[in-house]
Parts: structure tokens; C-alpha cells; sequence
């Protein structure tokens, strides 16, 4: 599928010296770089909340199994030890 794109010459200047020093041609790197960063951008944009958090999720157990039931019970008790 032919596309047409304008280059500003800063950015024309790069990619024929990478094409060149790479030895291959402009649409390659041009492909190559849409690949990139298209697929950077796909993936930080279809994150979700947990696929956020994911790492951080299940690092930590209290050893408790109670606490969103208890949990003013807990914070209670918690602020009372460090007094």
C-alpha cells in the first residue's frame, strides 16, 4: 500500500543516513520504525487498572485473612501499639 509522507529535512537527514549506515532502504526503516512505535504505544494504552498494579499484587501477605472484614478493628488496635 503506497503512502505518501512530507519530511522535514532534520528528520529526511536521519533516515537516509540510517538507511544508509544500515545498508538497507527507507522503507524498511520507515516500516521498521512505525512497527516500533506503534506497538509501544498499543501497549501502554491498553493497559488496564490490574495490568498496572499486577506486580505489585500478591508481593505482600499480612498472614491475615480478615482484613477488609476487620479492618477498623485492625487500624484500631494498630494505632493503640503505636502510642
Amino acid at each position: 500500500m503506497p503512502i505518501s509522507v512530507r519530511l522535514d529535512e532534520e528528520t529526511k537527514s536521519l533516515l537516509l543516513e540510517t538507511a544508509e549506515i544500515l545498508n538497507t532502504t527507507k522503507s524498511e526503516i520507515l516500516k521498521a520504525s512505525i512497527r516500533d512505535f506503534c506497538g509501544r504505544t498499543l501497549k501502554a494504552k491498553r493497559k488496564n487498572p490490574y495490568s498496572l498494579l499486577a506486580d505489585l499484587i500478591g508481593k505482600e501477605f499480612s498472614g491475615q485473612g480478615n482484613l477488609a472484614i476487620d479492618s477498623e478493628k485492625i487500624l484500631r488496635e494498630a494505632f493503640r501499639r503505636e502510642k
